[in-house]
């Protein structure tokens, strides 16, 4: 995993969004480049299996390139293939990929696959997608784990 650390202080709330260290404050080492996903996992709040349907996941959502785009794009996304579509042209792989996203929410299920679109593929923290949510606070996490357990079924990820 890539490390982009900064330095941020240290809050009752948590480590603040935006300005450096003070002095005489307490600071801590913030890894921006760590997903939302792979934060649950590293503190062992999901498991392996739901941590790979996530990852599953996130790359048939890279795949098929539906994340925002503001711009023309000319530039191909390239992500090493997990061997199922290589017989395929990069357009169908892209088509297939959008399918399996596709069928993948289907499986969570409505109300679900609005937690899970919003942390694993948006990247949002539970905080925040709770709040966008306007779920109670610390709900997020159960609802996510059901969902990435139903899309770990979908997955055939033991």
């Amino acid at each position: 995993m890539r490390r982009e650390l900064i330095e941020r202080e240290l809050t009752s709330e948590g480590p603040k969004r935006e300005g450096g260290r003070r002095s005489g404050r307490r600071s801590v080492s913030v890894n921006l480049a760590e997903s939302p996903l792979s934060w649950l996992h590293a503190r062992g709040h999901i498991d392996d299996r739901l941590f790979d349907a996530g990852e599953r996941l996130r790359a048939d959502y890279e795949r098929a390139q539906l994340g925002a785009s503001v711009t023309m794009r000319w530039d191909v996304v390239r992500i090493r293939g997990q061997g199922s579509d290589s017989g395929l042209s990069p357009t169908e792989r892209q088509i297939a990929a959008k399918s399996r996203f596709d069928a993948a929410l289907a499986e969570a299920g409505w109300g679900l696959s609005d937690i899970l679109w919003r942390v694993v593929c948006a990247g949002e923290g539970l905080p925040d997608a709770e709040k966008a949510l306007a779920w109670p606070a610390r709900s997020g996490k159960l609802v996510l784990k059901l969902a990435l357990d139903r899309v770990a079924g979908f997955y055939r990820i033991n």
